[in-house]
């Protein structure tokens, strides 16, 4: 056996999600600022499409290389040094799925706001902000408790041996 802990730190992406979620809530405010723009061109260099798309970017990274994520990497170098080990260590699977689902809702918000969908962007950046929030705050994650109710109907993650 290794000592190595089995898992990932929670105290990782709660962090992350605390940065993830002054972002959303700045892409939000200059969103709800800035005046519906119609030409597309306008739509894509509205500062709250701008920052929601490196907002969508860093979610990206972090379902495809969490190690190397920005966020992470942050967390491991400068705060978890300075921390005590973590009580317990948990699955990595949920906290990754729920990048996904944060993506997801961005990428929604972005298309919307190419669409010229008024209320698009800022609806959903408000509902990944909220998420993200409930994260940092509370420790609540809802991309997290989506995956194991989908874990629990069989639709991802491993199935048990029968």
């Amino acid at each position: 056996m290794s000592d190595v802990p089995v898992g990932i730190d929670p105290r990782g992406p709660r962090f992350g999600a605390a940065i993830t979620s002054v972002l959303l809530l700045v892409v939000v405010l200059l969103a709800l600022t800035v005046l519906p723009l119609t030409p597309i061109a306008a739509r894509i260099l509205d500062p709250a499409f701008l920052l929601l798309l490196v907002v969508a970017l860093l979610f990206l990274w972090a379902v495809l290389s969490p190690r190397t994520a920005p966020w992470g990497a942050l967390y491991r170098r400068l705060v978890q040094p300075r921390l005590a080990p973590p009580a317990e260590r948990e699955d990595p699977r949920p906290p990754r799925f729920a990048q996904g689902v944060g993506l997801l809702v961005s990428v929604i918000g972005l298309v919307l706001q190419l669409a010229g969908v008024p209320w698009g962007l800022p609806i959903a950046a408000a509902a990944a902000f909220v998420a993200a929030f409930l994260n940092a705050v509370f420790g609540l994650c809802l991309g997290c408790q989506l995956y194991l109710l989908l874990q629990r109907l069989g639709l991802v993650g491993r199935h048990a041996a029968a």
